[in-house]
């Protein structure tokens, strides 16, 4: 079992940058493809980011595609979510989650986190 934590979250400007991270406890993310999901008040949740086994293949959403990059560090324990040019409606809580499979299915993803909040002030 993957167990994970969130953490980075806070309020920014429209425009501003924050990073995410998100740590493994106990263990590495090998062999594993990690993901970053968004869920706003009173709509579902939505994928983010994914990133594969290797670190070579990412997915974006094209809602965040040229804003957004997914990362891990060398030793596989924190995957992060460098975001920029943040807008009012990248608002939203903000988890990071685990699978075996190459998929951007939310209900794919097996491990998550307990999320982190991410307000966009206009």
């Amino acid at each position: 079992q993957v167990l994970l934590e969130e953490s980075g979250g806070g309020v920014v400007q429209a425009g501003g940058s924050l990073r995410l991270s998100c740590a493994t406890s106990g263990h590495t993310f090998k062999g594993f493809v990690m993901g970053w999901f968004r869920q706003a008040p009173g709509k579902e949740r939505e994928l983010v980011a994914v990133l594969g086994r290797s670190g070579g293949t990412t997915h974006y959403a094209d809602s965040v595609k040229g804003r957004f990059t997914i990362s891990a560090n060398a030793a596989k324990t924190t995957v992060y979510l460098q975001m920029g040019s943040l807008k009012p409606e990248d608002t939203a809580v903000y988890y990071c989650a685990a699978t075996l499979l190459w998929t951007i299915v939310p209900e794919d993803f097996g491990a998550w986190g307990q999320g982190t909040q991410v307000t966009g002030s206009s």
